[in-house]
């Protein structure tokens, strides 16, 4: 038993500190692109909208599957892998996604329902994920938790996206008085022509200080996407590359935390016909 307590502690202890490193929800999947604009996603409208913002992916034209694979500090315990399937309706959008993150000792799956449409200039999300977070010899927990979100168009080339996590201020088991992390984010992204994105977003975890993030996204040649972004509290640094042919989307993006090193991600997209 006190061996236990004791791997509890320190478990407790560096997933506290990795949490407070990464403000929260850096761990969740978010895909290539938006980790290569320094997660500055909350206007972003593609295949990976069921997972940064609901709202966005009631503007996507084309039904799409997509992949990722998030490796941090060159630890396998903090692994993400992703997957989902946005399917394009008459009357809207579905998003279904699923994911996995952690070890043996402690880890989380995540599934989720969302959908999203868009009416004039605007388009509102409502998603439902399960949560189940399992720890070794201490048992596993689920909660269910609500994701809303929406997108703005408010001219041609100025967007406003802002979206809510843990709507529902689920805790993290029903013995449990810990809540899981309650997150808002905003922002707007501009964009004077097709090539050039810049995003900026401001995220506030109601338990820690509010950072800001911002990103910038350049069509370097025809199908090649350059991208950068930085994140404050902590400060931190992003890349990445986009390659788009007409079916497919192939992303890389890698992030620097000062104080804890590198992450890398890769994502794919899978368009299917219109």
């Amino acid at each position: 038993m006190v061996k236990y307590v004791f791997v509890f502690g320190i478990l407790l202890e560096f997933i506290s500190f990795f949490s407070i490193a990464q403000n929260g929800m850096d761990a969740y999947p978010t895909g290539g692109r938006s980790i290569g604009m320094g997660n500055a996603n909350v206007t972003l409208a593609d295949g990976w909208s069921m997972f940064n913002n609901i709202g966005g992916l009631g503007r996507i034209e084309q039904t799409q599957a997509v992949f990722g694979y998030d490796h941090r500090l060159n630890m396998n315990e903090l692994t993400t892998l992703a997957a989902g399937l946005a399917l394009v309706q008459r009357w809207g959008n579905l998003g279904l996604n699923v994911s996995h993150y952690g070890g043996t000792l402690f880890n989380q799956q995540n599934i989720g329902i969302g959908f999203s449409n868009t009416l004039g200039i605007t388009s509102f999300g409502l998603k439902l994920n399960y949560l189940q977070t399992n720890i070794e010899g201490f048992g596993r927990s689920g909660s269910p938790i609500i994701e809303f979100g929406g997108i703005a168009e408010l001219t041609p080339q100025l967007f406003f996206g802002a979206h809510i996590y843990n709507l529902s201020r689920s805790k993290l088991s029903k013995l449990s008085e810990e809540y899981l992390p309650m997150t808002i984010k905003a922002g707007l992204s501009y964009r004077p022509s097709e090539f050039l994105m810049l995003n900026m977003e401001a995220e506030k975890e109601i338990l820690l200080e509010p950072i800001f993030k911002a990103g910038l996204e350049y069509n370097l040649k025809n199908r090649i996407w350059g991208r950068t972004g930085f994140n404050t509290q902590p400060n931190n640094l992003f890349f990445g590359l986009g390659f788009k042919p007409r079916r497919y989307h192939i992303d890389y993006a890698m992030g620097q935390n000062y104080r804890l090193g590198f992450t890398h991600h890769f994502s794919f997209n899978l368009l299917f016909n219109e």
